[in-house]
């Protein structure tokens, strides 16, 4: 038996152990081929509370055990998605359509997740404050008990692994609902490697389910904080729902991220930056480039090859030919990406290359010539398509890169880093990347982004970890009981 074989996983949900779902189950597809690939099972809201309630119990416990045996399973589990790495990059392929270089960078950031989750554990975290009176003033942080996890279809194991690894190794349970349209890939993948990895049963529920699972999760009162990752339209809903019981939620949003190309750019390493930031995964990423802001004397040449570039690249099926691009999601995912590139095409954008489609395989699309108004230019896309603009001075394209209501990551290509670092002050963004594109994660970088892409909450790195996943709890001690005058 293999080490995701469906005979495991086949309608179940995960406890700590496999058992069926309240709520039946739903075919897993492979967007490439329209194949169904096995049947997960879907949990609904009765299996959110029954999770909530056991990760409560389970989680004291957890919380009171040595940092040593919380990080010894996070340790083993960054092993397994090692020594697993292929079999689960071939369900990342097949179930979310990514190529086989995106799955092998999945599993190895998967896999550093958990590593630094497990130094986390032993990190101090605390710190002994000033106190006008006789005693021991400190501020500890604690686990917040249980923590719900939302993670999205698009990089669906780095996007739940980065939050369920670092809040078990701090002391909390998790219940993890990953989206039900990778739910082997972003969800079996992690139950299996912390089932092996001898995770107390009861700390990690793996709940695949739709909108009213997430409801539930929101909503639950065993469940004080929520970690989500999503569009910005399901982020606000999440917010606003989190808002009435009082609870945190860390929200991670979308994007639509400005490449700034000075006309001193290496323009070769530029429309290779740019393909890259566009078209990289359907562009099907929160980081996406979907505004490129370009000199405007550079902009007619960078354009011309960027489409020439667009019109080589080879799409199809990544589980069976060597391909840049895969198929998008599904096909609601597929019609609002053409529908933003029609309505563009129709405001005055010049379609340089691309705008077509066959199935779930839609071409990388160049649109030159963009009014900024463009819905192309204006929203967040979601599919491979790079609207360019163009500037004439510094003040110029600080302004068009700000005028977004996300701000998530910049990339600025030029060979005066000062410049671009001048630039960067100008635009409020939660990443930037000067001489590179917008797309890049690192286990120990905070990631998030401010505006509507996101609540300035971060992920990765000791110190956003410890602000996510715990909270400050003020302690004094001192040798007598205070003296009061009554």
């Amino acid at each position: 038996m293999t080490f995701l074989d469906p005979k495991i996983w086949t309608g179940m949900i995960f406890d700590g152990g496999w058992t069926h779902s309240r709520s039946g189950d739903f075919p897993v597809i492979e967007p490439a081929t329209g194949n169904e690939l096995g049947r997960a099972g879907a949990a609904g809201p009765d299996d959110v509370t029954a999770a909530a309630a056991r990760a409560r119990e389970a989680q004291r416990e957890w919380a009171a055990t040595p940092y040593q045996e919380r990080a010894a399973p996070l340790r083993r589990a960054g092993r397994l998605f090692e020594e697993h790495a292929q079999e689960i990059q071939d369900w990342i392929v097949r179930e979310s359509g990514g190529v086989p270089g995106k799955a092998g960078f999945e599993t190895h950031v998967a896999a550093q997740e958990c590593y630094e989750a497990a130094a986390l554990a032993s990190q101090p975290l605390g710190e002994v404050l000033p106190t006008a009176h006789k005693r021991l003033s400190l501020a500890r942080r604690v686990p917040v008990g249980v923590v719900g996890v939302i993670a999205p279809f698009n990089f669906p194991l780095i996007l739940g692994i980065r939050s369920v690894a670092p809040a078990l190794a701090l002391g909390n349970a998790v219940v993890f609902k990953p989206d039900p349209r990778t739910a082997v890939c972003g969800g079996y993948a992690v139950a299996r490697v912390f089932e092996e990895a001898g995770l107390p049963s009861g700390l990690l529920h793996v709940l695949p389910g739709g909108a009213d699972a997430g409801q539930a999760m929101v909503s639950d009162p065993n469940i004080p904080v929520i970690s989500f990752t999503g569009s910005t339209a399901a982020g606000r809903a999440v917010g606003e729902l989190a808002a009435r019981s009082l609870k945190r939620a860390h929200l991670e949003l979308g994007g639509n991220s400005a490449l700034v190309v000075f006309d001193d750019a290496d323009l070769e390493a530029a429309v290779s930056a740019g393909a890259w930031a566009s078209f990289f995964h359907q562009g099907q990423i929160c980081m996406t480039t979907g505004r490129h802001i370009v000199h405007e004397a550079v902009a007619e040449e960078y354009v011309e090859r960027l489409a020439a570039k667009a019109a080589a690249l080879p799409i199809g099926d990544p589980a069976t030919g060597q391909v840049a691009l895969g198929p998008l999601i599904d096909e609601r995912q597929r019609d609002r990406v053409h529908r933003l590139v029609t309505d563009s095409v129709a405001a005055g954008a010049r379609l340089a290359a691309g705008g077509t489609y066959e199935g779930l395989f839609y071409r990388p699309t160049v649109l030159a010539e963009v009014p900024v108004g463009a819905p192309a230019y204006a929203e967040e896309v979601f599919g491979p398509v790079a609207p360019v603009t163009t500037f004439a001075t510094m003040e110029e394209a600080a302004a068009l890169a700000a005028d977004s209501e996300y701000g998530l990551s910049l990339g600025i290509l030029t060979r005066d880093v000062m410049k671009g670092l001048a630039l960067a002050d100008l635009v409020p963004t939660g990443i930037v990347h000067i001489n590179d594109q917008t797309v890049d994660d690192e286990a120990v970088a905070p990631f998030g982004g401010m505006g509507a892409s996101g609540t300035g909450s971060r992920f990765g790195g000791t110190g956003a970890n410890v602000d996510a996943f715990t909270e400050t709890q003020w302690v004094t001690m001192q040798g007598d009981i205070a003296r009061y005058p009554f």
